[in-house]
């Protein structure tokens, strides 16, 4: 009993020095450089928010936070380095909606899946998705829009950064709902954007804090906004559903650790974060992107996690995407 009594003591004993290890640790991080891994090209959404945030965390943490961007298998990539990492708070993943949500559907046998291997840190931003044309067509309203897909037609490419992304299915869908005939050309990223410019693709859904700086400069035209409401961005474009057509949804970015990092670290990323997002003049400027801030607390942003990728999964299987 005696011999019971001293292994339960050793036992509690060593309970509390690995406690009090784990809350050191945490109250010391960061203590050496951070990395930020982005799962696409420089230049897209999720590299332009990665970047911000990464700059003010490095701001108030005194260490440097590097971005590096590690695109490739749509998303899948950047997921698996940051999934398979040692859980200590120094390798984390901005990503988005479609590796997280969407792509453990839409390949069924991830080496990594997101939704188990990733510990949801923080959401960065809620961003619509705006239809924009080459400025070059000419095309500059929904009337002149639906007159050039007609005139066009079996004739049309859009683009995406990558089968089974929004972009993607949000296209799909306008394709079925308007009738108009267009093949998809998926890329790795912000590629798309660079030819719909160039104008090798006829239109393209592209998440707005990507496609608002090329409006304003003239290289791209805005048609319309997938979002329910209009955006401050650009307060004179209709939504789709101002338009006719049924949809209204659009895309989302977050920051992530590997599953298994001390919660003590993911709470103090998280309200970092947070505390960022509220700066009115960080605010402003995501809201000038067409990027709603909006503000969540790990278990907040882990449940809507785990509910976005419920509500996608149905609508990965009807479009019948497939990745190739």
């Amino acid at each position: 009993m005696k011999y019971i009594k001293q292994i339960a003591i050793s036992f509690g004993c060593a309970f509390v020095l690995v406690s009090n290890a784990f809350s050191q640790g945490a109250a010391n991080y960061p203590d050496k450089p951070i990395k930020i891994i982005v799962s696409f090209t420089a230049g897209g959404t999720t590299d332009i928010l990665a970047r911000e945030v990464a700059n003010q965390m490095s701001i108030r943490w005194k260490v440097p936070v590097i971005v590096e961007n590690k695109p490739g298998a749509a998303g899948n990539l950047g997921t698996e380095i940051v999934g398979r990492a040692a859980p200590d708070g120094y390798l984390l993943l901005a990503n988005s909606i479609g590796p997280i949500s969407i792509n453990p559907t839409l390949f069924g046998n991830l080496a990594v899946n997101p939704q188990k291997a990733l510990q949801p840190v923080a959401l960065l931003g809620d961003v619509p998705n705006i239809l924009v044309v080459p400025a070059s067509s000419g095309v500059k309203t929904w009337k002149e829009f639906q007159a050039y897909t007609k005139s066009n037609s079996g004739n049309l490419n859009y683009g995406s950064t990558g089968i089974g992304t929004t972009a993607h299915l949000i296209s799909f869908l306008f394709s079925q709902k308007t009738g108009i005939e267009a093949t998809h050309i998926p890329y790795k990223g912000a590629e798309a954007t660079r030819d719909l410019v160039a104008g090798r693709l006829q239109f393209m859904f592209a998440t707005a804090p990507s496609v608002i700086p090329l409006i304003k400069a003239g290289q791209l035209n805005a048609i319309a906004v997938s979002s329910k409401k209009r955006i401050s961005a650009m307060p004179d474009l209709p939504t789709l559903n101002e338009l006719g057509v049924d949809i209204a949804t659009g895309a989302w970015f977050g920051l992530f650790a590997p599953a298994g990092t001390n919660s003590a670290i993911v709470k103090k990323l998280n309200e970092t974060v947070v505390s960022i997002l509220e700066e009115p003049v960080i605010r402003q400027k995501l809201l000038g992107l067409g990027a709603d801030p909006v503000l969540m607390n790990v278990q907040e942003f882990t449940k809507f996690v785990r509910g976005d990728f419920a509500l996608w999964a149905p609508i990965v299987k009807a479009s019948g995407a497939k990745p190739e």
